[in-house]
């Protein structure tokens, strides 16, 4: 394999893997559920951790610009962004980056606006501290969910002052406009809001659609956000512990500082000078990834055109989630559940996403034609079975 491809290994050797996708089922289940590529990861980054372990290069996390150089550059080249490097700051994971960043802004008491559906852990993060998760739903539409900026502003009237910002979205794979994303903005700064932009799918944007990140789209947003993100869904590298948080503001870095200065201690030395490589030089890798998902979501909505035709799908513009509502064939409380008991596939429970969706189930299309095909042909086959 070469940095401008893509490759996967057989179903089989996939099922010897040691992450959570493959052992928190039995083997004969196939996991569709969690947010892991089944690509394998660019032959650039595997060179340099061979080349890390054969030296025996395994100690503690010390000073790494290259991560700073690496995210700055991807960032000009990607987004047209020019990133402060002072203020990239790695943390252990984009969840441990949420978590610190919340617990040295709020306070007891304090809520933070989410927008569900949203991914699971956001709630996860948010109850870690005590906070008080406050929704404003998308907006469902017939070609995709959008953000209800009126009940934004109505959240932020109302005294919310913190907002998790899925961006792109998780579930939905919606990339939120600059339009959006500006408003947005003004209105955090009106109501002395702060954003916290969780940007982690955003490199795998489509080619029709355009991925603004929040602290590019204007000074309101560079004095009300901070932007969470790392290489692990992109690159494939979750298991590789290191994240960054960014700011683009000194107010807002001199508040950050509330932080623990551990947070770049608990990243791993492995995980950082990984995400360096992938964002300064697997660029041909990542286009590659983004063209296998683009075929695979693009198959997707051929299988739910065939054989789910009554079912709520709408069609990613980034990543490699899509988001189901399966109601019209009455599966009853539990779609994921009876599912994954019946025909041994695995999808994420759309409760777990939001209380309001429990007829809803996410599935990774991030997998070879194959996986895919059952998956879909696994939920259609209680839709033959009524008709």
């Amino acid at each position: 394999m070469v940095d401008n491809q893509v490759s996967l290994r057989p179903l089989a050797e996939l099922r010897e893997r040691h992450s959570s996708k493959w052992r928190r089922f039995p083997s004969d289940v196939l996991p569709m559920h969690v947010a892991e590529m089944d690509y394998e990861i660019a032959d650039s980054i595997k060179t340099l951790l061979i080349d890390l372990v054969s030296k025996s290069d395994l100690g503690y996390t010390g000073p790494v610009p290259e991560v700073a150089d690496g995210f700055a550059s991807f960032a000009a080249r990607h987004w047209d962004w020019t990133v402060d490097k002072a203020q990239v700051r790695l943390a252990t994971d984009v969840g441990v980056a949420a978590v610190e960043v919340l617990r040295a802004l709020t306070k007891p008491g304090d809520s933070v606006l989410i927008n569900s559906p949203v991914y699971s852990s956001f709630y996860g993060w948010i109850g870690e501290l005590g906070l008080t998760v406050v929704d404003a739903p998308l907006i469902r539409g017939d070609k995709t969910w959008t953000l209800d900026l009126a009940a934004i502003e109505a959240a932020f009237e109302a005294g919310v002052k913190f907002y998790l910002l899925c961006s792109p979205h998780n579930p939905m794979g919606r990339v939120h406009s600059f339009a959006e994303l500006s408003q947005i903005a003004e209105l955090a700064k009106t109501y002395g809001v702060t954003v916290i932009s969780d940007e982690i799918h955003a490199p795998l944007t489509y080619p029709e659609s355009k991925f603004t990140p929040y602290l590019a789209v204007s000074d309101a947003a560079r004095e009300t956000g901070v932007v969470i993100t790392a290489a692990s869904k992109s690159f494939n590298l979750a298991g590789l512990k290191a994240a960054i948080i960014v700011s683009q503001n000194d107010a807002v870095a001199l508040r950050l500082k509330a932080a623990p200065e551990a947070l770049h201690w608990r990243s791993g030395l492995l995980g950082a000078l990984s995400i360096a490589e992938a964002f300064e030089n697997c660029d041909g890798w990542l286009a590659a990834t983004v063209a296998a998902n683009q075929a695979s979501r693009d198959r997707l909505t051929g299988l739910m055109a065939e054989l789910l035709p009554e079912c709520g799908y709408w069609v990613a513009e980034g990543g490699y989630l899509a988001w189901l509502d399966l109601s019209s064939l009455n599966l009853g409380e539990n779609p994921a559940e009876r599912i994954l008991r019946e025909q041994k596939v695995a999808f994420v429970p759309g409760v777990d996403l939001g209380k309001g969706y429990p007829q809803f189930v996410r599935l990774n299309f991030a997998c070879a034609a194959e996986s895919l095909d059952q998956a879909i042909r696994a939920i259609a086959s209680y839709r033959t079975a009524t008709i």
